[in-house]
């Protein structure tokens, strides 16, 4: 097999994928390709081209990489004698088949450095493993590497101002740690394409590596045989444990009763209710009990957020959740009318201080504030009230107000087997209205899930206006559906505790 420093990555993680694209590409699920993460892999890295000064880049020729290796060795050549930059990006270096593309090559006299851009805030045990391997290839080649380093972006960074480069990457020396890795790659090599070229599919276990470092496309041919549900499919129990459960041979539900595995409350209800064939487990006492801690009227909220890796706004870090727009759905008594409330920002500027105002101008202070999974509210809230410190007053007393619909899912107290382990919203509510189109997220135009909201919102400023306003029709339809479907999820609340 023909290696890049990618495809040895993923050798590293798990050599049967490597077979799988060779003998079964056909199996691949290209979900979890998520193209968000690599469009901002792409930005950060066409970003971190410039740190260290004037550079040049060497074009990607998809079926012309020997075209790719006379510009990178004419470059060299160049930067060599003081005719051009002496960094080079995706500089393109084969040797016997195995190929890679520096982010940055620093040529510095009769040797180089190598820079692995990374669009993550730390280092990841993987990373070694493709520094590694690219600094074999360029040693294999002739090249004397002076050091080999990692850039990533520094989550501490926070803009005030005019963008810095300098301030929003941190480069980390890692010479050593893969000096020591070296003697391992020659063979590492070989065996990865022994397995690639084997006529027979490889066994191996499943395991950690099935979704570690990256999650895998061939996870469901290689999970084929395991058991519906499994120790994998019980609430908040680790991969790790999962795994050395299923080692040991303890695989279904039956088999976690039988061995005694210690449970907590809510793995045990889960299990309980899919041995004995129960749609519904419910502790009404509990369910009551929560249901007597709200207050009329009663708001239920929901941001969407998007979290650009280059902070385009004055205050913000890389990563940072910025809402953007939220649903608010009222109730003023147990029988009373229910209205709905909602704010989408204005593409293009800094959303914040316009959610945050809409925010304290709807819900008032001391009121009932219902969230799902309200940490995350909760967080935003909180992030607000301190980037306006005139609003935080308001915005900290709504905040103090705000319970999570999500407890007595989280605690086990209300259990539906169909929502399959999981307490998500986009798992309760097909599990509790399996039939009602009104709350079909997959029927929604446009917009489906949190993931698209942020995609579509940060490409809106750049839509021309008939379709910005299609796309803000969708944001508006789809947060409208979470809130909606925490009226539903609290009226469900109330039948069940009766």
């Amino acid at each position: 097999m023909y290696l890049s420093k990618s495809r040895y990555c993923r050798g590293v993680q798990c050599p049967k994928m490597l077979w799988m694209e060779s003998h079964k590409p056909e199996l691949f699920d290209d979900s979890v390709l998520n193209q968000a993460i690599l469009q901002t892999g792409n930005e950060v890295g066409d970003l971190a081209m410039g740190y260290f000064g004037p550079f040049i880049e060497v074009p990607f020729r998809e079926h012309g990489k020997s075209r790719m290796l006379e510009d990178t060795w004419r470059f060299l050549q160049d930067a060599r004698a003081g005719r051009g930059p002496v960094n080079i990006a995706e500089a393109s270096f084969d040797f016997n088949g195995n190929f890679c593309s520096v982010d940055i090559l620093r040529v510095e006299g009769d040797g180089v450095h190598i820079v692995e851009v990374k669009s993550s805030t730390h280092l990841n045990d993987i990373y070694l493993h493709d520094m590694a391997y690219q600094t074999w290839v360029l040693q294999q080649w002739g090249l004397k590497v002076l050091s080999t380093s990692l850039m990533h972006v520094n989550p501490q960074y926070v803009r005030n101002g005019d963008f810095d480069l300098h301030q929003y990457f941190v480069v980390e020396d890692y010479t050593d740690e893969v000096a020591a890795m070296l003697p391992e790659i020659a063979d590492r090599v070989e065996h990865l394409k022994a397995v690639a070229d084997q006529e027979a599919e490889p066994a191996c276990a499943i395991g950690c590596q099935c979704s570690k470092p990256y999650a895998c496309g061939y996870q469901q041919w290689c999970w084929r045989e395991v058991p519906q549900p499994s120790v994998f499919d019980l609430n908040r129990m680790s991969t790790k444990k999962a795994v050395s459960l299923y080692e040991e041979g303890v695989r279904t539900f039956s088999d976690l009763q039988e061995c005694g595995v210690k449970l907590n409350a809510r793995q045990q209800v889960q299990v309980e209710t899919e041995l004995s064939c129960k749609d519904l487990s419910v502790n009404k006492d509990a369910a009551q009990s929560f249901l007597q801690g709200l207050t009329f009227p009663l708001y239920f909220l929901d941001f969407e957020t998007f979290q650009p890796a280059i902070p385009p706004f004055d205050g913000v870090r890389p990563y940072q959740q910025i809402p953007t727009q939220y649903s608010l759905h009222v109730l003023e008594s147990p029988d009373g009318l229910l209205t709905h409330k909602e704010f989408l920002a204005k593409a293009g500027e800094d959303p914040r201080r316009a959610v945050a105002e809409h925010l304290v101008a709807d819900i008032p202070a001391g009121v009932c504030t219902l969230a799902y999974n309200m940490s995350f509210e909760k967080g935003r809230i909180a992030e607000l009230a301190k980037a306006f410190p005139d609003l935080a007053d308001q915005l900290l007393a709504i905040n103090e107000g705000v319970d999570d619909l999500m407890k007595p899912f989280a605690a086990g107290d209300v259990y539906v087997r169909a929502m399959g382990g999981s307490n998500s919203i986009k798992a309760v509510l097909p599990a509790l209205f399996p039939h009602d189109p009104d709350l079909d997220y997959h029927a929604l135009e446009g917009v489906h899930n949190g993931s698209e909201a942020m995609a579509v919102y940060a490409q809106l400023a750049d839509m021309a206006p008939e379709q910005a306003e299609q796309v803000r029709q969708q944001l508006l339809s789809y947060c409208e559906l979470d809130t909606l479907a925490m009226v539903k999820i609290y009226q469900f609340l109330i039948e069940v505790a009766r």
